[in-house]
């Protein structure tokens, strides 16, 4: 096995764009199931609600806390964050990430990305077409005229390996078949889930490959402070590290180029409401129906 890719992504909170067509900011939460007060993941999401099986594999669920009273439940569905519980200044808990009690939902609900694994490939691939060594290859079109986080069934909506290392860390395994969705080589991929005594939420992927493919895996959550099903996050205050951004035409795939945030909507180097800008006339906010872009963070860290 040729190894392929090492990942690393830490963070104390974090969210992924890319809906089905955008949305208005990304910040719509109020129709979700995880929306009340809650005293521990166990109630939020019960066992229960998880225990069947799809294609053959036992779906389940584990919960990971950390020494600061912070929960998360995380189910082999998807490789899914289906809650995270934190306490706020004043020590009030409330579930701050979007997601389903139980798998009815995840599977009959309108948002199949929430809390999960994106891949083989995240984001858009133009016409669902690309070339590899030579090699023309066709993937399965999803999203109008491209497909998206990987087509038809993604890494999102497989059973996964998941083992329960210690009370914070849960360790995922998939074996991708060559051929899979359309995407060549098999591509064994390990991810794991961890929740630190830092508050953080670390997410990291390893993947090797037997044969020269394409891989952009990512997670898919979001997040909400107010509480899932609290409002919008139009009133977060966001920060970005990034001089530009990468423009899209209407079907959402880039340009291929960059161009500086300075003057437009796209403008967070400094702390700014996401919803500050929202309904702006500029022809980028249109196309995404809000926020539904890469950002080019800068190289530089700030300090």
């Amino acid at each position: 096995m040729r190894k392929l890719l090492p990942l690393l992504t830490t963070a104390v909170l974090g969210a992924a764009a890319c809906n089905q067509g955008g949305t208005k900011s990304n910040a719509d939460t109020t129709n979700t199931a995880n929306s009340s007060v809650a005293n521990s993941v166990e109630t939020i999401a019960p066992a229960a609600g998880f225990d069947t099986t799809i294609d053959g594999k036992q779906v389940k669920i584990a919960y990971l806390k950390n020494s600061n009273g912070i929960e998360m439940a995380v189910t082999n569905y998807g490789a899914k964050v289906v809650s995270l519980l934190t306490p706020d200044k004043n020590g009030v808990k409330d579930d701050i990430v979007l997601g389903y009690s139980d798998l009815k939902g995840y599977l009959t609900g309108h948002e199949e990305y929430y809390g999960g694994v994106v891949g083989r490939y995240g984001n858009r691939i133009a016409k669902g077409k690309f070339k590899l060594d030579g090699k023309e290859y066709s993937l399965f079109l999803n999203n109008g005229k491209n497909t998206l986080h990987g087509g038809k069934k993604g890494y999102n909506e497989v059973v996964w390996d998941m083992e329960q290392k210690d009370p914070k860390t849960v360790v995922f395994h998939y074996l991708s078949p060559d051929g899979e969705e359309g995407y060549p080589g098999a591509l064994d991929i390990t991810m794991t889930y961890e929740l630190t005594d830092n508050n953080e939420f670390k997410v990291s992927y390893s993947a090797t490959t037997d044969k020269a493919t394409i891989v952009n895996l990512t997670h898919h959550s979001f997040f909400n402070l107010h509480g899932a099903g609290n409002g919008t996050i139009n009133d977060h205050v966001l920060y970005l590290n990034a001089d530009n951004f990468t423009p899209v035409d209407s079907t959402l795939i880039p340009l291929g180029k960059n161009i500086p945030v300075k003057g437009t909507p796209f403008d967070f180097t400094t702390p700014t409401a996401i919803g500050a800008r929202i309904d702006e006339d500029n022809e980028q906010l249109k196309f995404g129906k809000g926020y539904d872009h890469n950002w080019v963070l800068n190289k530089k860290a700030i300090r």
